[in-house]
C-alpha cells in the first residue's frame, strides 16, 4: 500500500510510489506540507478525536445514499453517480483509480471505512485546484473541516516534509506528548504498526487515513452493525 522502497548508494531507504494516483497524492501532500500545520502535539491530534470521530461518521448518511442496492458496498457505477451528484469534479478516469486505489480487498465494492478514505483523497488532490469548473472542489463544509484536520495531523507527524511518516517521526511525536512515560516507545511502536500495512518502514497518507478510522471507533461501529 506504501509503495516500493529503494535505496541508493548514498541515500537512505525511501518509499516509491507505484501507480499514477499515488504520484498525484505524494505531489499534493508535500504542496501542503510546504505550508506548515497548526498541530503542535500529539496530544493536540488526540483532543481532536472526538471532533473528528463526528465529522467521519457524516460519511455515513452519504455511504448509505449511494449504496443504491444496500449491498453494504458501493459498486464503480454507484460511485460514478455519487461524484455526479455531490459535483465532485473528476473525470471517468480519475473515479476509476480512486476506486482501485481504496478497494483495498479488490472485491469490486467500496466498503463504509474505504469511503471514507476515498472521500478525504479527493478532498487533498481537489482542495485548492485550479479549474474552469466552478465544482472543483468538495461542496461538504462539516467533511471538509474534517479531511483538512487530518491532512493537518499527517503534516505534523511528517517532520521532515517527505510526504510519509516514518518509524522515528511517529515515536519522536508521540515521545514528545509524553515525556518520562516508559510506555511511549510501546504506544509509538503499535500505532506505527497500525499505519504500516505493508510493514515497509514508511507510511503515506492513505495508510494514515486508514488506521485513523480504526483509532475514532470506525471499525467498532461496523462490527456493531455486521453483529
Amino acid at each position: 500500500m506504501g509503495g516500493i522502497l529503494t535505496k541508493g548508494d548514498d541515500s537512505p531507504l525511501t518509499s516509491v510510489p507505484t501507480t499514477k494516483l499515488e504520484v498525484k497524492i505524494l505531489e499534493k501532500m508535500r504542496k501542503r506540507e510546504s505550508k506548515g500545520t497548526s498541530m503542535k502535539s500529539f496530544n493536540t491530534i488526540l483532543l481532536k478525536f472526538p471532533k473528528i470521530d463526528v465529522g467521519l461518521r457524516k460519511c455515513k448518511a452519504i455511504f448509505e445514499q449511494f449504496d443504491e442496492d444496500k449491498s453494504g458496498s458501493i459498486d464503480p457505477k454507484e460511485l460514478n453517480h455519487c461524484f455526479r451528484k455531490l459535483e465532485i469534479d473528476c473525470t471517468d478516469e480519475e473515479i476509476n483509480d480512486l476506486f482501485e486505489e481504496c478497494d483495498i480487498n479488490k472485491d469490486m465494492g467500496i466498503a463504509y471505512k474505504e469511503f471514507i478514505v476515498l472521500l478525504c483523497l479527493v478532498y487533498l488532490l481537489k482542495k485548492d485546484s485550479v479549474s474552469t469548473h466552478s465544482s472543483s472542489q468538495m461542496e461538504i463544509p462539516d467533511l471538509e473541516a474534517t479531511f483538512e484536520t487530518l491532512v493537518d495531523s499527517f503534516v505534523f507527524l511528517d517532520k521532515n516534509k517527505d510526504g510519509y511518516v516514518s518509524r522515528s517521526e511517529m515515536v519522536h511525536a508521540i515521545n514528545e506528548s509524553t515525556s518520562g512515560e516508559g510506555s511511549s516507545g510501546r504506544i509509538a511502536m503499535k500505532r506505527f504498526e497500525e499505519m504500516d500495512w505493508d510493514k515497509n518502514g514508511m507510511v503515506n497518507f492513505k495508510e494514515f487515513l486508514f488506521a485513523f478510522t480504526k483509532w475514532v471507533g470506525i471499525d467498532d461501529e461496523e462490527e456493531a452493525t455486521e453483529e
